[in-house]
């Protein structure tokens, strides 16, 4: 499609205006053709376009920054995660990626993010390569009506000139760089082919905006029950989030970003982006079967002769992934709408292996461990991450998170309490030992614990108290061990496991003194303790 005039307007006045050709809104066809023409990938054997984001395969945090500009510079929770750069680096930034773009080919899509009306952004995308805008198609939400399009007036725009590094600036740490100007609706992305930058620059403005909305902005993945019933699972990439919310019993409402109004809950996207390192069609079926349709994505896969694609291959990276448009996960919500949660799962997955499979937590609990964040960063999901690592993520996604995360976790107490949800502690991590000599948590296991918890089967299980950290732990659960229950009983040596434990109890401790003056005693008390087992 013929980019409209207004669209090509709005490119000008960003500086864009000297481009070879600006395809608009095409086609996952279109855009295969021209992938393919242009080398950027290669079809694979069943349909999906497979691609390569080397030297990147994963996020980079520390070139993520926000502009510090007057209409947001209060309320951004400036630090290690919200890195401010000058509107005047911003701007040296955009006139070098105009000057880029002359000559080239670029590719407009404009989209939405939020499956509610009530909340919904309109988002540009602008990228050079065309693979980049058959991801966006995919991840983002597709008007029904191209005839709307011409008058689409982006709230945000993404450039992603992604073949375009950065001068040295004495702002920047590399050549690569995700800036957000907040006050004009700009995101630029450039030195990274690693598609999943475009999709959380959105999720991060969302989770300014949405806020001020009365919107609780969340990294978690969502699906309804028989009974029509919510649940939101929340978790960093490769906790599992993805893998238990595509529930053949369930009807999924998303996989990675929601909001909770106080209509519900509502997604924020149109597509799923999942981890393909070991798919297989027994373990997780819904996500396997979108591998073999025509417009999904693959990236970083390796293919074999036959250009099947061989999913335990991680020579390339750990952090292969597959992006893919919602409506082919069969029973994916048509809507992106849902009920109040019933049920709150924090997904973790513990490197030290000493958390207890599942486990129920209070009020105060929950508030504790959603700020705590605590999980391992997965091998591949991040630059420079080549095995499991313990880390403290506030929010399950404080890498996301503009505001304080004090703020993000009020109104998680404040829903909560409103709707009676019940919160369970999920390790989908490591047993019987730490990461080398314990074992990952079995998947059939997990997805019997969780159904366990969503059904409300362990609302009259008895439960014993971790002397570590305090949680409450079911006694028994049908279709599970009972000695998996309890990890303590699962290592060899419980001296062992009690040093461990002793260790994280710890950690969370050092972690969350930061928050000593900004939280309730009750809420600072509900943490783990390191005392002794007699």
């Amino acid at each position: 499609m013929n980019a409209p005039d207004a669209v090509l307007r709005d490119l000008a006045a960003l500086g864009l205006d000297g481009t070879q050709n600006v395809y608009y809104n095409l086609t996952p066809a279109e855009l295969y053709e021209y992938a393919v023409q242009r080398n950027e990938g290669r079809i694979t054997k069943y349909g999906p376009l497979s691609a390569r984001t080397d030297p990147h395969t994963g996020r980079s945090p520390n070139d993520r920054f926000l502009v510090k500009e007057p209409s947001s510079e209060i309320q951004v929770g400036w630090g290690n995660t919200n890195k401010p750069v000058s509107p005047e680096l911003f701007d040296r930034l955009l006139t070098g990626m105009g000057k880029h773009a002359k000559g080239r080919d670029v590719f407009v899509r404009d989209c939405y993010a939020g499956a509610d009306p009530r909340y919904r952004i309109k988002v540009r995308v602008v990228t050079e390569k065309a693979w980049h805008s058959i991801f966006a198609y995919n991840m983002f939400l597709r008007p029904a009506d191209d005839d709307d399009l011409p008058d689409f007036t982006p709230d945000v725009t993404v450039i992603d000139l992604c073949e375009y590094t950065a001068p040295e600036e004495d702002e920047l740490h590399s050549s690569t760089f995700i800036l957000l100007n907040l006050g004009r609706g700009l995101v630029l992305i450039g030195g990274t082919h690693y598609a999943g930058e475009i999709k959380k620059s959105i999720f991060s403005a969302l989770n300014y905006w949405l806020p001020q909305k009365n919107v609780f902005p969340m990294h978690c993945s969502a699906n309804i029950g028989l009974e029509g019933e919510s649940a939101v699972f929340f978790g960093l990439s490769g906790t599992g989030k993805t893998t238990l919310s595509a529930d053949a019993s369930r009807t999924l409402i998303g996989d990675d970003e929601h909001g909770w109004s106080d209509n519900g809950v509502f997604n924020f996207e149109g597509g799923c982006y999942a981890k393909a390192i070991k798919l297989s069609p027994e373990g997780e079926p819904e996500i396997y079967g979108t591998t073999k349709q025509f417009g999904t994505i693959v990236e970083n896969v390796v293919l074999k002769n036959d250009r099947s694609i061989d999913f335990d291959d991680a020579t390339i990276t750990q952090n292969t992934r597959i992006s893919y448009p919602i409506w082919m996960i069969p029973n994916a919500s048509k809507t992106g709408i849902g009920g109040h949660p019933k049920t709150v799962v924090f997904l973790t997955a513990d490197a030290f292996g000493v958390l207890p499979p599942i486990s129920k937590l209070t009020p105060e609990q929950a508030m504790y461990h959603f700020l705590s964040g605590y999980t391992a960063k997965v091998a591949g999901t991040e630059r420079g991450v080549t095995e499991p690592k313990a880390t403290f993520s506030a929010c399950f996604g404080e890498p996301f998170m503009v505001l304080p995360p004090t703020r993000y976790a009020e109104m998680l107490g404040e829903k909560i309490r409103t709707h009676n949800a019940q919160v369970f502690l999920v390790n989908t991590g490591w047993t019987g030992g730490p990461y080398g000599t314990g074992n990952r948590m079995k998947l059939a296991y997990t997805r019997t614990m969780v159904n366990a918890a969503l059904n409300g089967e362990l609302d009259q299980v008895g439960t014993s108290i971790d002397p570590f950290f305090g949680l409450a732990i079911p006694t028994e659960i049908k279709g599970v061990p009972t000695e998996l229950l309890n990890p303590r009983g699962t290592w060899e040596s419980t001296e062992g496991y009690d040093k461990k434990a002793r260790e994280l109890a710890e950690m969370f401790a050092e972690n969350f003194a930061k928050y000593g003056d900004s939280v309730s005693e009750t809420i600072f008390s509900a943490g783990p303790t390191a005392e002794e087992i007699v």
